[in-house]
Formats: structure tokens, C-alpha cells, sequence
């Protein structure tokens, strides 16, 4: 059966976001790097727990056994990973992947109530012991995930208390964050909003410059194009932000944080509270100062 028109909307902008950010970094690059990979796993284990937040703080032994029944796969843009109410079949803790939540309302609109990244993982209703669904979960950014499958998923849980901890402590940060920004999403401006969102980007891409387009980001906070334009063109003339064809580079995080409405702070809290602090990235320093350069820079932030 073909998918709604506005899920399908969804997607193909996933797809064309996917198709611009690519650059050197495309998805057969990606995939070239998969056999070295399966040469020495544990060795990609121990690299690649780290990675994802929730599985880095396990113990090595509990990391371990979990590792033994996981799987690297990719996570391509626009992908439909599971649908509203379908079966969860597996598992997903991402790396360095985005995976939007996008729930539906009867009358067919869609909107993006929640994203998963390395901070995160997706299935987390298995842990209530719910096998199915509740919104749509589309890749957002390309990149890879760990999998496993639902039923391996909940044995672990049964037998690996540490793990039951965590990832209860995780589904209570979750279910906050939801609510968080169903309130924000009714009550916030969307030069607010788009702040927070853009904030959101670079933590969980772990850097300053990344690629969205316009119209995708209007799809995420569920308002016309011409609104994030405006409030795009509002921070660009800030200097918080540069702005050119989807290519966004955030120039002063914390001056962003202080135009973003307080439900960003007010997640990252939660989420430091029940699971420990969530690293921000830094600007990159030059090793050695150009006159040159700074003035190009500076007039760059005063045009």
C-alpha cells in the first residue's frame, strides 16, 4: 500500500538532505569500511561502544555479552525503519546516525515530535513490553547503528540488570523529552524552536556544521517554509549562524542557546540528571592567528 502523501513528503526530503550533506563522506564510503569491521569485531566493539552513550557506560562484561548478539548495519537516509503501530522486530542504538519520530494526527498531518541519536536508541517501548510502534521512525542523517533483534533485546534485559537500570532511567528521560516538545511545539515561537532544533543538530552530529534544508526543517517543527526563513534569516543576521544553501555552520553556540527557548537546556538537564552529563562540541581553534582571516571573519558577522 502506498505510504500517506505527507509521510512520503517526509521522506523524500530526508532523501535530499542525505543527497546534499554527502559530500566525501557518501554512503559507498560507508560501506567500504564494513569488512574491516567484520575482520575484527571485538575490536570494533570496544571502538564502537563508545559511540553510542547508552552502551558506553556499561560495564565491560555486561557490554560484552550484549555486543556478542549485536550487529553493525547502516542507517540510510529516509529509510523507514518501522511504521506508527507496526511490530518492533529490532532494536536500534545509533552511532552516528539521526532517526526522527514522526507521529500522526487523523486528519494526516505529520510532525516530527522527537529525534534519536548517539544519545539514544530506538525500540524503547519493549522495555514497558510493548511490541509495536507508536510513531514512524524515519533516518534522518545517514550513518550506523547497532541492531538487535526484540526478542534477543528483552532476554538481555531480564538477565543483565545493569542494563535494566539504564535503560529504564532512559525511558523516563524519553517519555519527558516527548512531552517537552509537544508544549514546545504549541507555545514557542519558531525563531525559538529553530534555535533549540539547531542546537539539537549539533550535539547529535557532535559538531558545529551540518546540512538541512529549509524545507525539511519546516516538515520537523510542523510551520510554513517561509517561517523558517525568517527565523533563519534572524540568526544569520545575529551572526549565530551562517546559512548558505542548506549548509549550516553554528558560529556562537552559546549566544544560539540564548536565543533557544528553554525546553533545550530544560532536555539536556533530564537527560544529564538520570543518565550523566551529554558532551557539547567546541568550535575548532587555528593553530596560529591570520589578520587576514580575522578580518574576513569579522566582516562576515557584520554583513
Amino acid at each position: 500500500m502506498a505510504a500517506p502523501t505527507q509521510l512520503g513528503i517526509f521522506i523524500r526530503v530526508c532523501a535530499n538532505v542525505h543527497r546534499a550533506d554527502a559530500g566525501a563522506d557518501t554512503l559507498n564510503a560507508r560501506l567500504k569500511h564494513l569488512p574491516a569491521v567484520a575482520e575484527n569485531s571485538l575490536h570494533s566493539f570496544k571502538q564502537s561502544a563508545g559511540e553510542n552513550r547508552l552502551l558506553a557506560a556499561l560495564a565491560g562484561p555486561d557490554r560484552q555479552r550484549l555486543f556478542a548478539d549485536c550487529e553493525r548495519v547502516e542507517l540510510c537516509s529516509a529509510e523507514v525503519i518501522c511504521g506508527s503501530g507496526e511490530w518492533i522486530r529490532h532494536v536500534y542504538f545509533p552511532t552516528d546516525g539521526i532517526i526522527s519520530l514522526v507521529t500522526a494526527l487523523r486528519d494526516g498531518s505529520r510532525l516530527e515530535v522527537g529525534s534519536i541519536g548517539h544519545e539514544g536508541m530506538l525500540g524503547s517501548s519493549l522495555i514497558l513490553g510493548v511490541n509495536t510502534s507508536a510513531q514512524h521512525a524515519i533516518v534522518q542523517r545517514s550513518g550506523t547503528a547497532w541492531r538487535l533483534g526484540a526478542a534477543v533485546f528483552q532476554r538481555h534485559l531480564r538477565k543483565n540488570v545493569a542494563l535494566r537500570r539504564r535503560l529504564n532511567c532512559y525511558m523516563y528521560v524519553l517519555m519527558g523529552q516527548l512531552a517537552q516538545t509537544t508544549a514546545c511545539s504549541h507555545y514557542h515561537q519558531v525563531r525559538a524552536r529553530l534555535a533549540r532544533r539547531l542546537l539539537m543538530n549539533r550535539d547529535q552530529v557532535r559538531g558545529n556544521q551540518f546540512h538541512v534544508t529549509q524545507e525539511f526543517l519546516a516538515h520537523m517543527l510542523g510551520v510554513r517554509r517561509v517561517g523558517i526563513t525568517n527565523a533563519a534569516n534572524s540568526l544569520r543576521e545575529e551572526g549565530l549562524i551562517d546559512y548558505r544553501r542548506g549548509a549550516i555552520t553554528i558560529l556562537d553556540g552559546p549566544a544560539l542557546e540564548l536565543a533557544s527557548c528553554a525546553c533545550y537546556r530544560g532536555a539536556n538537564d533530564m537527560y544529564e540528571r538520570a543518565l550523566g552529563s551529554l558532551p557539547v562540541p567546541r568550535p575548532r581553534r587555528p593553530r596560529r592567528a591570520d589578520p587576514a582571516s580575522t578580518r574576513r571573519t569579522a566582516h562576515k558577522l557584520t554583513n
